[in-house]
């Protein structure tokens, strides 16, 4: 075949990315080819991926792949003489509703260039087939796997890059005639993710509607007070925590029925339950729609970059809502409270798996923490220390600590492995559940148990503290196929105070992720961005980078 000139590839791509300038998009859907006409665009079409250098970015990025599809498989033109493409188009401008920007993608030009298609040639037919095809790929990828790497948006996300089968993309639309099909089924399937996307569409409904009225700042609102604010409060709950929008008796008063709605509210945002409209209830009360849609889009966001599969069974630890999840069979089996690291020292986001439980384990004191917040303590009073618990170990010799010479030991000369014996007084408690990672992070039992009744709980070191650890270690142990440990023997085992490791037969798959958005019976829930990871996304939404 002889093939034209670059200069000629040159100005026709020209004229007809021109034509997305010069011609409204209009309400065609497909373009109508004879079997001949579809021959010679197909021919085209091998020809400009074979041989043309100066292709179009989006489709000079994914030569090889539409290579191998159109040239090597033979495939079928997808987007000419098929209603799929006007459905792509619609998807593309409607991705608002997958939690992504549309913006971001060219249905507009996809439009135009769908409009000139009957006026234009085979040549040019060839390029707006490779442009829907290019268009697909950027869709289905963002979809499924998300559009950042994970670490590159924040470096506390530690989970493995994931990438689409291209060819397979394509092959699986040249199989059905609905391109919602394909889309559907490279979306998250998991059963979180699909309920994020229906409040979505909730959301933007209620957005349409013009979303949800502020309630006037001023002085804590209490049960039982009469406040001219209280019509405005009630309203705002009336959108979307079931208050009525009217009520029965004095329109000022804040009744029992009011109260209801409150802490309905204040536990859908992880707020002191207590029917008190404080400052913190106020600000979240008046956090526009737009706002919540937007961290709705951000779990979504997250979601794809989940793995596909997460287990059978399987423990999943949100950071900002500060919950574990046991799931078995799609089923929720457990759940509690959990604490997670301090904002300067973050519990990573990573999967693994748990792989063995420690009873009364040793706390190995992190070679840092024992130089900055264990050594002062040693050097003042080593006789508490060792009260607490405590030991030095260097090598396989070990040491009370009340007979170190601590005042020669300094930060940056720390000789010694401090390490605290099993005990009450251990800072991981009875219990913990390892999943050896180089982040030296893991799920175990504490001693601090006051602070399970707070709100936020971020306090820990980096590890996740559970507020129910041993009703967990017979969970943990019967999903890992460990026979013969009832919860008395379990607390027998406790009592003893005798270090107990008990391998798991089947590792238990873990997640740590990160959602400040995630859907419940009673509604979708939200959280604060306590370690500005949303704020992270945004800025890179935004086309900006956070080195923070």
């Amino acid at each position: 075949m002889r093939r034209p000139c670059p200069d000629l590839i040159r100005k026709l791509v020209v004229a007809l990315l021109a034509l997305l300038f010069v011609m409204p998009a209009v309400a065609q859907d497909r373009v109508d080819l004879s079997p001949r006409d579809l021959a010679v665009v197909r021919i085209n079409i091998i020809d400009l991926l074979a041989n043309e250098p100066r292709l179009p970015l989006p489709i000079k990025q994914r030569r090889d792949v539409l290579r191998t599809y159109y040239e090597e498989q033979s495939g079928e033109l997808l987007w000419l003489n098929s209603a799929r493409a006007g459905v792509m188009v619609s998807r593309l401008a409607n991705a608002t509703d997958d939690g992504l920007n549309p913006d971001d993608y060219p249905g507009q030009q996809l439009a135009s260039l769908l409009a000139a298609a009957g006026e234009t040639d085979k040549r040019s037919l060839a390029i707006i087939e490779l442009y829907f095809s290019a268009a697909f790929l950027e869709y289905a990828s963002d979809l499924k796997v998300g559009r950042f790497l994970p670490n590159k948006i924040d470096p506390n996300f530690f989970l493995a890059p994931r990438t689409i089968d291209e060819a397979a993309a394509l092959a699986g639309v040249a199989k059905v005639a609905d391109v919602e099909t394909v889309l559907h089924a490279w979306e998250p399937q998991s059963a979180e993710y699909q309920a994020l996307r229906k409040a979505l569409d909730d959301y933007h409904a209620l957005a349409v509607l013009g979303g949800w009225g502020t309630v006037p700042l001023g002085d804590t609102l209490k049960p039982g007070m009469t406040d001219p604010r209280i019509p405005a409060l009630r309203a705002r709950l009336a959108v979307t925590d079931g208050a009525a929008a009217t009520a029965p008796g004095e329109p000022e008063f804040y009744d029992d029925v009011l109260v209801e709605a409150v802490k309905h509210f204040q536990a859908r945002h992880g707020l002191d339950v207590d029917g008190v409209v404080g400052p913190a209830s106020l600000v979240a009360m008046n956090v526009p729609i737009e706002d919540r849609i937007e961290s709705i889009d951000f779990a979504m966001e997250r979601w794809r970059w989940m793995p596909d599969d997460l287990g059978r069974q399987y423990i999943i630890v949100n950071i900002a809502g500060f919950e574990l999840r046991r799931i078995a069979d799609g089923e929720i089996k457990e759940k509690m409270a959990v604490v997670v690291g301090k904002p300067y020292s973050r519990t990573p986001v990573f999967s693994d798996a748990i792989r063995y439980l420690e009873f009364n384990p040793y706390w190995n004191v992190p070679a840092g923490l024992a130089a900055k917040e264990e050594l002062p303590k040693l050097q003042s009073n080593p006789a508490a220390v060792a009260a607490a618990g405590f030991e030095a170990l260097r090598g396989k010799d070990v040491y009370d600590v009340r007979q170190v010479d601590w005042a020669q030991v300094t930060p940056s000369r720390f000789p010694f492995q401090l390490r605290q014996k099993p005990g009450t007084n251990n800072a991981l408690g009875r219990v913990k559940f390892m999943f050896p990672n180089s982040h030296d992070v893991y799920l175990h039992d504490t001693p601090s148990r006051s602070l399970f009744g707070r709100a936020e709980r971020a306090f820990s070191h980096g590890c996740i503290r559970l507020s129910r650890p041993l009703e967990l270690a017979d969970q943990v142990l019967a999903a890992g196929g460990v026979d013969g440990w009832s919860n008395q023997r379990i607390d027998s085992v406790v009592a003893s105070l005798k270090n107990t490791v008990v391998n798991l037969k089947t590792p238990l798959p873990v997640h740590i992720t990160y959602l400040t958005a995630w859907v419940e019976a009673d509604g979708v829930h939200f959280s604060s961005d306590i370690y500005g990871h949303d704020e992270k996304l945004l800025a890179a939404l935004d086309g900006k980078s956070l080195a923070w």
